[in-house]
């Protein structure tokens, strides 16, 4: 990879001023992440013509469009910092502060890398940017834009996860693709992409900000503010693969349940959340040969509809909530293990009705830091992601992507999941060592012939 040029992207409204400085202190939510590795994401694109045009036409569009997105969603462009006289990290904007963009040319394979089949995600890291991370303080965001001549480019991103979860980084990303691709008629955004930043609506009546905060000070020292985010490291050659669930795929896993229920009184979640998650764990699960006795999944719940009172879908920053799902491996094993893994999820997300989203949130930074209800032979995965974000909608005016891929997960060891590319159905994104995706692939495929 060959590094032409690194911008530094200022935020810019044309219809009003920015403020000069803000102050945003970090919420509950936000703090449940606060040394979470970084969040990132490639958006690969089509573009077949020639360089000139990249660099004179295209890219000149993206770094305009990026700063008046940055003036709508400007505390990107400022630092996470902890004060000694904050009980909480905040987030600093002031004038001045940018945002990173990196220019490269690859001569890598697109086609490989844009595709579907099984990749190395090593091969992904030229094409991330990174944050600026210290003890003291953190940057939120970095871009980076890669140009693989006459086959197309990709956009880079990495964000800070105590700043902003999966829905505020979807929208920013959809912010910007908006203003490029509508710039020459409009530079407002539409309401629907407008982010939302009053924090005094989020409530926090059990304190739970200040007993994260504390499990935080007790990692690595006595009284420890540092920022820095944990270096978790991929598996070697980690692998990672997109898997396609088209709607008649989850009408077929619907139709396979209900006639193979065993009447159980768990209301069953026969959404195409549920179901699309549910075959993923089983496939996975059984993919891995785990040891442990027991599977745990980490469900994310988008908590602003849930709250009182209830916040905007476009709120600025982390408002997940986490809810466990739990089965037997052995169950999992077994001819039903479909329908165990629906009720397990079916389980957790009736709680979520029935209790509310904040239900057993005292125990969410135990779960994260410490295992999930320190169960030893317990096997624990995530979830990130979801298809409400739509994230093949972002087209910068070049059309959708061609493939969007997280490659975070490749640390975290979660699953992704994502609407598809075909804007019909949904994706499931997972990271392991290639024999094992070799095998996910061929259960994946396999389940839906039976």
């Amino acid at each position: 990879m060959h590094v032409v040029q690194v911008f530094s992207v200022a935020p810019t409204l044309e219809s009003e001023e920015l403020p000069t400085q803000t102050s945003l202190p970090l919420t509950f939510f936000d703090i449940l992440w606060l040394r979470s590795p970084p969040t990132q994401r490639i958006l690969f694109y089509q573009f077949s013509h020639p360089t000139p045009p990249f660099f004179h036409t295209l890219l000149p569009k993206l770094i305009h469009s990026l700063s008046l997105a940055l003036g709508h969603f400007f505390p990107l462009a400022g630092h996470l910092t902890w004060p000694l006289h904050s009980q909480n990290p905040i987030i600093n904007y002031k004038t001045g502060d940018i945002v990173s963009l990196t220019v490269a040319e690859s001569d890598a394979d697109f086609n490989h890398l844009a595709g579907s089949d099984l990749c190395e995600t090593e091969k992904m890291h030229h094409l991330l940017p990174h944050l600026t991370v210290s003890h003291e303080q953190a940057t939120l965001l970095a871009l980076q834009v890669t140009l693989f001549p006459k086959s197309g480019f990709s956009i880079g991103i990495t964000s800070h996860h105590a700043v902003l979860d999966g829905n505020t980084s979807t929208s920013f990303i959809k912010s910007w693709a908006y203003l490029c691709r509508e710039s020459h008629t409009s530079p407002c955004l539409p309401p629907e992409l407008c982010p939302f930043y009053e924090r005094m609506l989020v409530k926090d009546p059990n304190q739970l900000g200040g007993k994260f905060v504390n499990n935080w000070l007790k990692q690595g020292g006595f009284n420890n503010r540092s920022l820095l985010v944990w270096d978790v490291q991929a598996p070697e050659h980690a692998t990672g693969g997109l898997f396609q669930l088209s709607s008649s795929d989850i009408e077929k896993l619907k139709h396979f349940v209900l006639s193979k229920h065993r009447g159980k009184s768990t209301n069953l979640h026969l959404s195409t959340f549920a179901l699309s998650l549910a075959y993923a764990w089983v496939c996975r699960v059984r993919a891995e040969e785990i040891e442990n006795k027991r599977v745990t999944l980490i469900l994310t719940v988008d908590c602003r509809g849930c709250l009182e009172p209830p916040l905007p879908p476009t709120y600025f920053g982390n408002c997940v909530g986490l809810k466990l799902a739990f089965a037997e491996k052995s169950e999992f094993l077994g001819e039903d293990g479909l329908i165990v893994a629906v009720e397990a999820l079916s389980e957790a997300l009736e709680t979520v009705k029935k209790d509310g989203v904040l239900n057993g949130a005292e125990n969410w930074s135990s779960w994260l830091l410490d295992g999930v209800g320190g169960e030893a032979d317990a096997k624990t995965i995530g979830v990130a992601g979801s298809a409400s974000f739509e994230a093949y909608s972002s087209d910068f005016g070049w059309g959708r992507p061609k493939k969007v891929e997280t490659v975070s997960i490749e640390r975290t060891a979660v699953i992704s999941l994502s609407s598809s590319n075909n804007g019909e159905g949904i994706e499931i994104g997972f990271v392991s060592k290639k024999t094992t995706m070799e095998t996910f692939a061929s259960l994946f495929v396999k389940g839906l012939q039976t």
